[in-house]
């Protein structure tokens, strides 16, 4: 073979492993639904508390945040993310409204959070990561049960009480 043609080959290998390689970086990586279940448990252990109602805002944005990362949307910051994620979502009024309130508690320090602003942020902060995959509607259904089989117990009768006891 002539050097020209190992040239040849070798520049297509290079090429070919380059392609794979940015294929690889860029395709969407699997997301942990179960890691991100037990960190949305943990987000709704912290609405138990009026105190810690800012921490499961907090901790609902940063999971979102995390999950947009990991499908590689594009921005900087978390906003600019969610720009470029809006057509994946369901309800972006009340997801926008849990970033909002997020920043306003992260940058403003806002410590006063009324019930109904904190269930529509997590509302929001949920269904967004419903869209995304990373949470799963939990489908209950009802256990099969079995009947047990019905015993009748019938009073035993002088014949045989009389017939047991010749035996």
């Amino acid at each position: 073979m002539s050097p020209k043609l190992y040239v040849i080959i070798g520049a297509a290998v290079i090429v070919l492993f380059i392609i794979i390689g940015l294929v690889m970086k860029f395709r969407p990586r699997k997301i942990n639904t179960g890691y991100c279940a037990e960190r949305w448990q943990t987000i709704q252990k912290h609405c138990a508390d009026k105190k810690e109602w800012h921490m499961a805002i907090a901790n609902a944005d940063r999971l979102l945040d995390d999950v947009l990362k990991r499908r590689h949307y594009k921005g900087k910051t978390t906003g600019e993310r969610l720009v470029s994620a809006q057509h994946d979502f369901t309800n972006n009024e009340s997801l926008w409204f849990g970033h909002k309130l997020y920043n306003r508690i992260h940058d403003d320090g806002l410590v006063k959070i009324s019930k109904q602003d904190t269930l529509e942020a997590l509302g929001g902060f949920r269904q967004a990561l419903k869209d995304l995959g990373a949470l799963q509607d939990k489908v209950i259904t009802a256990p099969t049960v079995t009947p047990a089989p019905t015993i009748i117990l019938e009073p035993a009768k002088k014949n045989d009480r009389a017939a047991k006891a010749k035996s």
